[in-house]
């Protein structure tokens, strides 16, 4: 079990090296989103995100859900200050940024977005510099959607270059991820497409759920989508969210854990190749460009 411990963290340093040789010191931007609310997405992202910084990566979630900012809750988290903080010039990114587990950082931020898009150019600028920490320190950087396809949302999926879609098993999940998918193909300028089937009740369910969506996108927009794995339903998830615990700490032993660690690793490229598209990640003043153009329509 030694042997296996240390050639899994030779591997994994491994890609870290050709990772942030190739990148430059810019992080890895991760939009993650999902058709409906209910699929759990945050629930996932915090628990992807976990397990990469049990690997060594220094990594964060922007919590950009507009109406259900949840990830300080499933990790007990305590927020005093938000981005609007930071926007308003009242406090450092240092100030507003929540520690938690594992390398793992928060940034609350979801219902200061509105604001964001008002700034004059000179504000966008300033706001930009403020959190450039993200894009130089981060190794990884998850952003955390609100459910659905609001204009916001597509504008994160455009300015990031990689996107995992969260779905589950239910039909009108399925409909609505592939509806998020046709719109990503039409507005977005996204190849790769990664996707997760959660609360699954094996993985052949998964795979299978995965197949028919992919083969619907390869028919009608000649669209490929990666498939990144799924997780089965765990009762562990559930305690875990009572508990205000992650489930990949409180019970990193259950089907649900040992499945998002499995999809970590598959993220970061240690057992097979990552959906990351290599480039030059200028995710910040992409976004900010997009929201710019956003204020000029109002």
């Amino acid at each position: 079990m030694a042997d296996q411990a240390e050639r899994l963290r030779a591997i994994v340093q491994g890609q870290r090296d050709m990772y942030t040789g190739r990148r430059q010191g810019a992080s890895r931007i991760i939009v993650v989103a999902s058709g409906k609310g209910g699929v759990g997405k945050t629930n996932l992202v915090v628990n992807m995100a976990l397990t990469m910084g049990q690997l060594g990566y220094k990594t964060m979630v922007l919590d950009a859900d507009l109406g259900m900012a949840n990830v300080d809750i499933l990790l007990d988290l305590k927020p005093v200050y938000t981005l609007i903080d930071v926007m308003c010039g009242d406090k450092e990114l240092r100030d507003v940024i929540l520690h938690g587990p594992c390398n793992l950082e928060v940034l609350p931020g979801g219902s200061c977005i509105p604001e964001i898009i008002n700034l004059d150019s000179r504000q966008r600028e300033q706001l930009i510099a403020r959190l450039s920490y993200l894009e130089e320190e981060m190794d990884i950087l998850f952003v955390d959607c609100s459910a659905g396809i609001s204009r916001n949302v597509v504008t994160f999926i455009s300015a990031a270059d990689e996107l995992v879609l969260i779905t589950t098993p239910e039909p009108t999940a399925i409909t609505d991820v592939y509806s998020v998918i046709k719109v990503v193909d039409k507005y977005c300028r996204h190849a790769n497409i990664g996707l997760i089937v959660n609360m699954v009740s094996s993985a052949q369910e998964g795979e299978q759920i995965f197949q028919r969506i992919a083969r619907v996108c390869h028919n009608f927009l000649k669209l490929e989508l990666i498939y990144l794995g799924s997780v089965n339903f765990d009762q562990h998830v559930q305690k875990a969210v009572i508990d205000r615990s992650p489930y990949v700490l409180r019970y990193p032993r259950s089907p649900a854990a040992r499945a998002t660690q499995q999809i970590a690793r598959h993220l970061l490229g240690v057992d097979k190749p990552n959906i990351a598209t290599g480039k030059e990640n200028k995710f910040l003043k992409r976004l900010m460009q997009m929201w710019a153009g956003q204020a000029g329509e109002h």
